[in-house]
């Protein structure tokens, strides 16, 4: 019992010096305790002045960049909820262009000239009256008119993708015939750049 607690005293004894060694032998600082008489005169105004406290280091500021104007650089979940296509309205069970819907789709064809990598999908919606069947059909009618026009502008046809979504996904939810003009369209998506 007696030479394994000499034992280990020597260990101690040896990996100390051991430190002691490796460290260069200077012994680290230790901090040199104040009683609690010399804190209240210091703090009172008496005796020395405390160190002052450590400036505080300033972060640097970033700025963000100013946002592109070209919005090639953006992905598509961005470009289209802000989307630069103007939809196409339509007249009550009508899939025929207005003026107002050539105009509309006079601009997105300068669009898609501008962006000639992208590839939409044209959605044909319709309002709320009338059968799945049939609102399924009129929405295809609807996108195909939109396309074909398109195309008639000079877009390459394989850029342009069509799918009718008949009543599911109305615009406005409203029962009346100002939400239902609004559902009556043909509505652009950006699906690649």
């Amino acid at each position: 019992m007696m030479r394994n607690a000499a034992a280990r005293t020597a260990i101690w004894i040896v990996a100390a010096s051991v430190f002691t060694v490796a460290c260069g032998g200077k012994k680290p600082p230790v901090a040199k305790p104040t009683s609690p008489i010399a804190d209240a005169s210091t703090a009172a105004g008496g005796g020395a002045k405390p160190p002052a406290p450590p400036e505080p280091v300033a972060e640097p500021v970033t700025v963000p960049a100013e946002p592109s104007s070209d919005i090639r650089s953006t992905n598509l979940d961005v470009i289209n909820k802000n989307s630069p296509f103007k939809p196409v309205f339509y007249d009550y069970d009508s899939a025929d262009l207005s003026p107002a819907g050539k105009t509309a789709l006079d601009e997105n064809a300068a669009l898609l000239k501008k962006y000639s990598t992208w590839v939409i999908t044209i959605e044909g919606h319709c309002d709320e009256r009338g059968t799945p069947e049939y609102n399924l059909a009129l929405g295809e009618r609807r996108a195909v008119t939109a396309r074909t026009y398109l195309v008639s502008l000079g877009i390459a046809a394989d850029r342009l993708r069509t799918v009718s979504y008949g009543k599911e996904f109305p615009f406005d939810p409203g029962h009346d015939e100002n939400a239902w003009a609004k559902n009556r369209r043909a509505h652009f998506v950006v699906t690649a750049q």
